[in-house]
């Protein structure tokens, strides 16, 4: 192994389950957010050299995955893609402890929330620091505060709305 490959592979182990949250968050689907988690590292591999450290490696991967993320959705026909996640999950669930439902449900919920939102929250539950889900997002670390209390908000709403069904 070179030294971009031992970089790389440092790279993918500190990001992949974070990239991998934030793919799931966009799509409600295991398969699509692997295959996205994959199309991003493709992209981080291709593009490693171009990387100029005015940000965290963190930030730059993410700005990736969710360029890729967007790109997916404006690709797929979300109506009917909607209507089978829900059946997966439904039918998923029902195989899944009580924890596991919660979890679903709570990605269910995520799912219905505007894009920009579900990024922010995705970051969140991952644990990012404010700061970098600022820089990410683009808007002020005050603002992203307003915003995120909006956002668990608007999300328990789903969630309680979900677990009455």
């Amino acid at each position: 192994m070179d030294q971009k490959d031992l970089l790389f592979k440092q790279i993918f182990d500190s990001n992949s389950k974070k990239i991998f949250h934030l793919c799931y968050g966009y799509t409600g689907d295991a398969d699509a957010a692997n295959d996205l988690l994959q199309e991003t590292f493709l992209k981080v591999w291709q593009n490693m050299d171009k990387f100029r450290q005015k940000s965290l490696i963190s930030t730059w991967i993410y700005r990736i995955a969710v360029n890729t993320c967007l790109t997916y959705l404006r690709s797929e026909k979300r109506q009917a893609k909607d209507e089978l996640t829900e059946t997966l999950i439904e039918s998923k669930t029902e195989e899944y402890s009580e924890k596991n439902e919660q979890i679903a449900l709570l990605y269910k919920s995520i799912s219905k929330l505007e894009e920009n939102d579900r990024l922010i929250i995705t970051m969140v539950l991952d644990e990012l620091p404010y700061n970098e889900i600022a820089d990410i997002s683009g808007i002020s670390e005050g603002n992203l505060r307003v915003k995120i209390h909006r956002i668990k908000q608007k999300l328990t709403e789903l969630y309680n709305q979900h677990a009455r069904l």
